[in-house]
């Protein structure tokens, strides 16, 4: 979309129903805006407050760029927050997690009942050995031992690092060896569209050079149950029905870690992003409660694995931190049927529906008969993250989703970001193609090289002005790379590393990355890591891989193979690289498309110019190619 094009005035905009407006916790956006403006620290003491503290706070915020302190010398647990806080109230028995199985399998478990369970394995863990600041590797899928994983290492101060169970056994074994995990937490299979998927052999293969591992914690879910290694090998159940029933909840520091989420790097390995526990816990919490406006009686899917930040801000901690009922599903979009999806809103009651473009691109391919058959009206809330929301899929969402009746945040977020930082508040006027503004408490803005604003409708960079609590603690054993964040320009704002625009109403619109990181459907994928797995299969000399604009995924990888001397490309070939991906990074790292070269367009000090290859398959100007070697 060219510059002209979004300065047209015929800009679609939704007007959301005047009951929104009065039923939103924000009233009035630029009020409290200009309210947190006026005393950042106050507005956000203010947030904190709702949550419980053993220790109260000495500052707000300490900050000497780029390393920001919140909440300074508290201590705190948050799943204290997540479980005491509503266990101990009105909230004991009220139903915390919805789950739904393939073939009609189902689990309910209530604040209590997943009370209970963290403590149990907490204090399984704890038997184990792990202690506070230990790091243990969660590769399960999304079921509820997930959840209870997650928070059972919060309980004791044990650092979690979640990996997607889509993840092939080389991405795993960078996850494990890179954060240096002493337990990992697995299943013996995942089940997807019908079909069971071996997990334990993923694992067997990514532990061989993982020497920190000391145990493997396995949940046997098949029949017959898969051998265990003797003492290495553990059997979930067995071990949390010999644990103690209570875990004192361990007394944290509010700038000790939480997490590490592993994010694709643009120039090596995975980042592992560290988040702390005091200023994520109110990140999350402010915003599940006051931007996706999660209620009492609320029901909320929230469709992103917990592998992803989203399913870890958005999918459980979020809400939990508010109290609210998770709806959690193994099912695909598309399986049994394209049907599945709704069919679960109308039988669970689903009222907050938070997914991908991706999901809503496929379901406007196939058509709107699919939603037309089953009962929406619960829905009051639509959500979308992961990569811009288009205005065609964004129209498709609103009318054969909402009705027309509910208001859609178009979120714009990172790993990094730990929350949401962009979007239409509920009750403002909703723009297709713009994700909204800056929420109150963030400090956003369109700027040119230097860090100076653009005129409007003009092409800039997103640039973050200001700390805010989620922000992450540093990037895991390379605190270098955490500060090229904080060193964007003359100002040294945080460098989102993403193209936008900014309307006269202050709406912004995101373009895209600018650096080497691919969204297919909604995941990250670091050019880096295919490149590297291209590489290493013996036929390879040399790779390239771009991302390509698919009307269905948002991009699709093309990748770009200079063979070895002797080797002869041929279909098969093209065939055993595509699968040697697969079997490294899993299926969302797999080329759709692979095309053979002599050459790759290189700086004379030999990095790959990606955007010249870009440039070059879409038929666009390459722009200045005046560093090419050649």
């Amino acid at each position: 979309m060219s510059e002209e094009e979004l300065k047209k005035p015929e800009q679609i905009v939704h007007y959301p129903d005047p009951s929104f407006q009065e039923s939103a916790l924000i009233h009035d956006y630029n009020e409290l805006y200009h309210e947190f403006e006026k005393d950042p620290d106050a507005f956000w003491r203010r947030i904190a407050s709702d949550l419980l503290w053993f220790k109260q706070w000495d500052n707000i915020k300490v900050w000497n760029h780029p390393y920001a302190q919140w909440f300074t010398g508290a201590d705190l647990n948050i799943t204290y927050n997540c479980l005491e806080r509503h266990v101990n109230n009105d909230r004991r028995n009220k139903v915390a997690i919805f789950w739904a199985g393939e073939n009609g399998k189902e689990r309910i478990l209530t604040y209590y009942q997943l009370y209970k369970d963290v403590m149990r394995l907490g204090n399984a863990l704890k038997s184990l050995g792990v202690e506070k600041g230990d790091r243990v590797c969660i590769y399960l899928p999304g079921i509820p031992e997930l959840v209870v994983s997650m928070l059972a290492c919060a309980r004791i101060g044990a650092v979690h690092t979640v990996v997607f169970a889509g993840y092939g056994s080389k991405a795993l074994n960078e996850r494990i060896t890179g954060a240096g995990a002493k337990i990992v937490i697995t299943a013996d299979a995942s089940v997807r569209r019908g079909g069971s998927i071996p997990l334990k052999p993923v694992v067997e293969e990514a532990l061989i050079h993982a020497p920190t591992v000391e145990r493997v914690i396995i949940l046997r879910t098949q029949e017959p149950k898969v051998s265990l290694l003797d003492e290495f090998e553990l059997d979930y159940e067995d071990l949390i029905s010999q644990a103690d029933r209570y875990c004192e909840p361990a007394h944290v520091d509010s700038e000790d870690p939480l997490f590490i989420l592993y994010t694709s790097g643009t120039t090596g390995p995975p980042k592992g992003i560290v988040h702390a526990a005091g200023g994520y816990m109110v990140g999350a919490y402010y915003t599940t409660k006051y931007v996706l406006t999660l209620r009492e009686n609320d029901v909320y899917w929230c469709t992103a694995d917990p592998g992803w930040i989203t399913g870890h801000t958005y999918g459980i901690y979020g809400p939990l931190l508010v109290g609210g009922t998770i709806f959690l599903s193994e099912y695909t979009p598309d399986y049994p049927d394209p049907g599945i999806w709704w069919k679960l809103i109308e039988d669970y009651g689903i009222t907050i529906f938070y997914t991908a473009p991706t999901a809503i691109r496929m379901f406007m391919r196939i058509g709107e008969e699919w939603p037309n058959k089953y009962d929406l009206s619960t829905l009051r809330l639509l959500g979308s993250v992961g990569e811009p929301l288009n205005p065609e899929a964004f129209e498709w969402f609103y009318k054969y989703i909402g009705k027309e009746k509910c208001p859609i945040l178009d979120t714009w977020w990172q790993t990094e970001t730990g929350m949401h930082m962009v979007t239409t508040m509920v009750g403002l006027p909703m723009k297709p193609g713009y994700a909204g503004k800056p929420i109150p408490g963030v400090v956003a803005t369109v700027v040119d090289d230097d860090g100076d604003p653009v005129p409007t409708g003009a092409t800039g960079f997103l640039a973050i002005k200001e700390p805010w609590p989620s922000m992450m603690k540093t990037v895991y054993q390379n605190d270098e790379r955490y500060q090229q964040y904080w060193n964007f320009g003359k100002y040294g704002y945080y460098s989102t590393n993403d193209l936008a625009v900014m309307d006269e109403d202050g709406y912004i619109m995101l373009l895209g990355r600018s650096d080497d990181i691919i969204i297919v459907a909604g995941h990250n994928v670091g050019t880096a890591e295919i490149e590297s797995a291209l590489v290493s299969h013996s036929a390879v000399a040399e790779a390239a891989a771009i991302g390509k604009p698919d009307p269905l995924k948002g991009n699709i990888i093309k990748a770009f193979v200079i063979l070895r001397n002797g080797i002869v490309p041929t279909p098969k070939l093209i065939h055993d690289l595509r699968y040697h991906v697969r079997i490294i990074l899993g299926p969302i790292s797999v080329p759709a498309e692979l095309d053979f070269v002599d050459n790759l367009p290189k700086t004379r000090s030999g990095k790959i110019m990606r955007r010249v290859l870009r440039a070059k398959e879409m038929g666009m100007d390459p722009g200045d190619v005046s560093t090419l070697d050649d």
